[in-house]
């Protein structure tokens, strides 16, 4: 259960600061406060209410387990205690859920899926995932554009880049860095054995044009001719881009659009992405407190889960998750074990703060 004290004398310390004469000289601290003061305002009143339901709790409780009340009496009691252990259950949530959504901004993100161990049958999982999170994009209704992508013979993926635009984007997908690993019996195998191949994951925020600027000095870039798989041209023309930031030595391919002045701006919304991981990541290293209470590392080297198809198994490692349904998930069923992960990270959370 979330503790009230410290939003509570939080509240009251910017109570007074907002009738302070140097605050309200400052407009934007003052709006900043206020803002924080609403929130603040709106959490309480949720703890409030709980509160009164725990007296009332208390009450019923005691007339249940009064043998001087008639039976009539005592059984409509136990009937309320019930019902209001649902409203109990309902009004944690709304809290949980209220202090928990302000701490998670929304982001753009560019999604990378590659191919790793397992040659043919590791591009066609990676195949899998980009549909599996296609699939999750559009029941959400976030706005998904394929950035780059190269194929293979077969129908699987060496590798596809994507971005994903909407509200609450960022709060689903942030836990699917990492490896996935599929073990299932290959389409490529005549044999019938069971193979174990992986494909990595990296969730990149993608930045505002305000957060990250670059210097066009420090951009090389080259063309080509596109191809597609088994070295068919896609066109005749050097519309493929290959973008090189000097500085950082970060290089992107796009080829997918028969326009380069398309591939060029996609290639460097996507240089951007990565310089901004990599910021990301040089200072949640110095914050040791954020990492520890992420689930999970973000490092697309940590294996994070395994797709087992003979046992329709979906195991999720970071917290010991399993389910079988795994037709669903790779269906864009994902909401069970994104739940799960987040409310770990709650709990992380919580502990972190205090507030547990």
């Amino acid at each position: 259960m979330i503790k009230s004290e410290k939003f509570k004398e939080e509240h009251a310390k910017i109570s007074q600061q907002l009738s302070s004469g140097d605050v309200l000289k400052n407009r934007e601290k003052y709006a900043q406060l206020a803002k924080r003061f609403s929130y603040l305002e709106k959490i309480i009143k949720l703890f409030d209410k709980r509160d009164n339901y725990f007296k009332e709790k208390e009450h019923l409780a005691e007339v249940v387990s009064d043998t001087k009340e008639d039976q009539e009496m005592r059984n409509l009691a136990q009937e309320e205690l019930g019902e209001l252990a649902s409203k109990i259950e309902k009004i944690e949530q709304q809290i949980e859920d209220k202090i928990f959504s302000s701490d998670i901004p929304d982001h753009d993100l560019i999604i990378e899926i590659r191919s790793a161990a397992g040659g043919e049958e590791s591009a066609l999982f990676a195949a899998s995932l980009f549909g599996m999170y296609s699939k999750y994009a559009e029941k959400n209704r976030w706005k998904r554009e394929t950035l780059s992508s190269s194929s293979t013979g077969i129908g699987g993926l060496k590798e596809v880049m994507f971005s994903v635009k909407g509200k609450g984007a960022y709060k689903h997908l942030k836990f699917e860095s990492g490896v996935h690993r599929v073990q299932r019996v290959p389409v490529t195998e005549s044999g019938g054995r069971v193979h174990t191949s992986t494909v990595t994951v990296a969730v990149l925020i993608e930045p505002k044009e305000v957060e990250l600027k670059i210097n066009p000095d420090d951009l090389k870039v080259d063309t080509f001719r596109a191809s597609g798989a088994g070295g068919q041209h896609v066109n005749v023309t050097d519309s493929a881009v290959r973008m090189t930031h000097m500085p950082t030595g970060v290089v992107v391919t796009c080829q997918d659009e028969r326009s380069q002045i398309k591939n060029r701006a996609k290639a460097l919304r996507v240089i951007k992405a990565r310089i901004m991981e990599k910021i990301i990541e040089t200072e949640a290293k110095k914050v040791s407190q954020d990492r520890r209470t992420q689930v999970g590392t973000g490092d697309r080297s940590e294996k994070i889960r395994t797709y087992n198809y003979s046992e329709r198994r979906v195991t999720d490692h970071r917290i010991n998750f399993t389910i079988y349904r795994l037709e669903e998930v790779l269906e864009g069923d994902l909401d069970e074990v994104v739940d799960a992960l987040a409310k770990e990270e709650r709990k992380k959370i919580y502990e972190a703060k205090g507030l547990a």
